[in-house]
C-alpha cells in the first residue's frame, strides 16, 4: 500500500496505487474492527467462556451486543458456539485457531493502549 497524491504543473491531484475496496487494513478492520469484538476474543483466549461469563467480563456492551458480536464472530469463523446438554441449558463460545491468529496483534495493541498519555481520551 504506497498510496499518494501528486500534483501536476497546473496544481491538479491525481491519487495513485489508491486502496481499492477493501484493502487490506480496511478488510481487517471489518472483521476485527467492530465494537466488543477485540474484546470477546481477547477473553475467549485462555478457554471456553459461558455466555453469562463473558457478558460479566465485558462490562459496558449489553447481552443483545455481545449475542450479535458472537454471532459475527461464529460465521466468521473465528470462536465456535457448543451447547452443553445440562439443566438449564448452557452455552460455551471458544476461540478457533483462525481467532487466535488475531491475539498478537491484539496483545500489541493492549500494550500500545497502556503506554498512551493518561489524558488522551476515547471519544
Amino acid at each position: 500500500m504506497d498510496a499518494r497524491v501528486e500534483e501536476d504543473g497546473k496544481g491538479r491531484r491525481q491519487a495513485y496505487n489508491v486502496c481499492l475496496e477493501p484493502c487490506a487494513i480496511e478488510r481487517g478492520m471489518r472483521i476485527i474492527g467492530g465494537k466488543w469484538t477485540g474484546s470477546i476474543l481477547w477473553h475467549l483466549k485462555d478457554g471456553p467462556v459461558r455466555f453469562n461469563d463473558l457478558s460479566r467480563m465485558i462490562g459496558g456492551a449489553s447481552k443483545k451486543m455481545i449475542s450479535e458480536r458472537l454471532r459475527q464472530l461464529e460465521t466468521q469463523g473465528l470462536i465456535t458456539r457448543t451447547v452443553m446438554e445440562t439443566a438449564p441449558v448452557s452455552v460455551h463460545y471458544e476461540i478457533t485457531e483462525l481467532g487466535r491468529t488475531a491475539l498478537g496483534f491484539l496483545d500489541e495493541l493492549r500494550k500500545w493502549s497502556e503506554s498512551l498519555p493518561e489524558g488522551l481520551t476515547t471519544s
